[in-house]
């Protein structure tokens, strides 16, 4: 199972834990659909900071970064990536 699928299942199974939602794929618009809220979107913001060891600051959220879990975990894979250091 490559890494990304293995955040994406990850964040998945944080949307029907903690929220009790199934989302119906990676690429349902979690906006349009109603399962990301405001409440619902800063509760995830603690989730990835928590599970993942992101710090996202104001500034850096972009909505289309959120608007799916496949677009959340391309964004943590993205951040997980930059903060590694370059081999060498």
């Amino acid at each position: 199972m490559s890494e990304t699928r293995t955040v994406q299942d990850r964040i998945a199974t944080w949307f029907l834990t903690t929220l009790k939602l199934d989302v119906p794929s990676a690429d349902t618009d979690l906006f349009e659909s109603g399962v990301l809220d405001s409440m619902a979107f800063v509760e995830l913001l603690l989730n990835l900071e928590r599970t993942f060891g992101l710090k996202v600051a104001v500034e850096e959220l972009e909505i289309e970064n959120f608007r799916s879990i496949r677009k959340i975990a391309d964004f943590v894979m993205a951040r997980d990536a930059s903060s590694r250091p370059f081999p060498g």
